[in-house]
């Protein structure tokens, strides 16, 4: 199992306590200093079953500088939104958690993240 977080997050470390109190194994990986590559967002992608707009932080102050509200979200633009988050990963939505089922989730809440310990 592996989590993609940011160690200032609330909801990253509600994640991580939940899995510490589960006694499941699992990576951490502070993505915002070990960014995921295209090709590993692409992999999460479809572990979670989501779009790239679905796991983005719009809100971020980079999205604006980007203009994201205005991008399309259909399938031809799909690659430009993976190579925003790829550039970009304070925009990605966190903590996300992949199980070695192949599952994964956004373990925006504890639900959400007991969801993926089965």
């Amino acid at each position: 199992m592996e989590i993609w977080i940011n160690p200032d997050c609330s909801k990253c470390r509600s994640a991580l306590s939940v899995l510490d109190a589960a006694a499941v194994g699992y990576t951490v990986r502070r993505y915002l200093e070990d960014p995921p590559k295209e090709h590993e967002i692409r992999d999460v992608l479809v572990k979670l079953g989501l779009e790239p707009w679905d796991i983005t932080r719009t809100g971020e102050a980079r999205a604006a500088d980007l203009g994201l509200h205005d991008w399309p979200r259909d399938s031809r633009s799909r690659d430009r939104w993976i190579r925003a988050l790829a550039e970009n990963p304070t925009l990605i939505q966190r903590p996300i958690i992949t199980a070695d089922d192949g599952s994964a989730v956004v373990g925006r809440t504890e639900q959400a993240v007991r969801s993926i310990l089965g």
